[in-house]
């Protein structure tokens, strides 16, 4: 009996090319697609690894072979495949791994309008029919085969985004921009044309074997070239996209880097002024400084798990106008509620450029407390060693407790959350507080449960 649990995860399918998954699997799987999704066309893109393209061809023939027209974009970011499902109307997949290894490929899914596809969302059925027809063979194809056809987005991709926020007006500015040979080399000087830019692009070959470092810049390691660029040339800020470019970090004039919570609370603010009183998704592991500033600028602020698919659906629900996460994903409810990093960079830069600060300035009002940074310990048992952080904080006075997302300890002046990721035995610690000696103290405190 096949079993596709190793590579069909919570939000998407991911897994090493071929010898976890191959072309003749990816066309079982548009065929799935297009059987869950009732789709009689969807739109496909790629990104520019190796097998990005075999991979997407050969699920196109599978949707083709149930009926379904394929409109194939070609080379994308994540958020442009969700622009031409945003704004075509249609079920879409994108062939990615993301900030992932060379080796790695995957496909992300979305109904139409962007919405998510995930376990809960049609994913599971997905992969219930790729194991069944690997075992008796792929149905019959459809009495009428759909039609494969091709068209760039890209233009209208970047128009769409710039009509969003006007930059028209700013001051100039240098911007470094590292695409660690991923798709923000493809996307970025298209979206950048035209604005009052001196663009210093680094790694912007379009290379999936990530020549340089690694396209995950949540790995501090993977900024360093950045954030030597931005010193030596004096440039204004410097932005870093991950692979597939649907994330986007920021560095500061000082190349020091601006946490994503910090980004998270400008955009929120900007957001508030367009759309005032509006509501504003963050996960729980944000700095405190985000539902402070959407409370000082008259928004809702509602606490959300970690993941995609939790903000997406209370963005649809309570109608939010932006929701940001501690990992750089950034949802805009002018993009289909779906994330897109070159949405928040461009926010960036009209924030810094509307006014005369230097971004480290600017972002201090939005960056309040001092953080730990998400921490990993390897455990055996994650649920035994939850039990036993909650023992340890629950009855203590001033301190409460919530398990929204795993377990948060809340005191006057600090937090902390544990979370166990879903793929792999590890506990993620984050903490804040006001100052730094505390967050080192229960930091240090939490880890001693965690690794008792």
């Amino acid at each position: 009996m096949t079993d596709l649990s190793h590579i069909v995860k919570a939000y998407d399918v991911r897994g090493v090319v071929p010898t976890q998954w191959d072309e003749p699997l990816s066309e079982l799987f548009g065929a799935a697609f297009v059987e869950v999704t009732g789709a009689d066309a969807i739109v496909i893109g790629h990104d520019m690894r190796p097998s990005s393209p075999g991979l997407a061809g050969a699920f196109a023939r599978g949707a083709a072979a149930r009926g379904a027209d394929v409109t194939l974009i070609g080379l994308c970011s994540t958020d442009e495949l969700y622009f031409a499902s945003g704004s075509l109307g249609l079920p879409g997949a994108m062939f990615t791994a993301s900030h992932n290894p060379a080796q790695y490929n995957g496909i992300k899914m979305c109904r139409a309008g962007a919405a998510p596809v995930g376990q809960d969302t049609g994913l599971a059925d997905i992969r219930a029919l790729v194991e069944r027809w690997s075992d008796e063979g792929a149905p019959e194809p459809a009495a009428t085969p759909g039609t494969i056809g091709e068209r760039d987005v890209l233009a209208d991709y970047g128009t769409h985004l710039r009509s969003l926020v006007d930059l028209t007006a700013i001051r100039p500015l240098k911007v470094v921009v590292d695409a660690g040979n991923g798709m923000g080399g493809h996307t970025v000087p298209t979206v950048f044309a035209g604005l009052p830019l001196e663009l210093d692009a680094l790694y912007f070959e379009l290379d999936g074997s990530f020549p340089n470092h690694e396209a995950n810049p949540l790995d501090p390691k993977n900024i360093v070239d950045l954030q030597a660029r931005v010193r030596e040339t004096g440039a204004d800020l410097g932005i870093a996209f991950d692979g597939d470019a649907d994330r986007c970090f920021v560095v500061d004039e000082n190349g020091d880097p601006v946490s994503p919570s910090a980004i998270t609370a400008l955009v929120a603010a900007r957001e508030l002024a367009k759309h005032p009183g509006s509501t504003v998704i963050h996960n729980c592991i944000t700095s405190w400084s985000v539902p402070e500033v959407v409370r000082e600028h008259g928004g809702t602020p509602v606490r959300t798990r970690v993941g995609h698919s939790f903000i997406k659906e209370e963005m649809a629900k309570t109608g939010a106008v932006f929701g940001g996460e501690h990992s750089a994903h950034y949802y805009f409810r002018d993009f289909w509620n779906a994330d897109t990093g070159m949405l928040a960079a461009l926010h960036v830069l009209a924030a810094l450029g509307g006014q005369d600060r230097p971004l480290s300035q600017l972002v201090a009002e939005y960056d309040r407390y001092a953080a730990s940074g998400e921490i990993n310990s390897t455990v055996d048992d994650q649920a035994g060693r939850l039990a036993a952080i909650k023992a340890a904080y629950q009855g203590r006075e001033g301190i409460t407790l919530d398990e929204l997302d795993g377990l948060t300890v809340t005191a006057d002046d600090w937090w902390f959350n544990v979370r166990p990721s879903n793929t792999e035995p590890l506990l993620r610690l984050n903490a804040e507080a006001r100052d730094a000696d505390t967050v080192a103290r229960v930091r240090d405190e939490a880890l001693a449960i965690i690794r008792g």
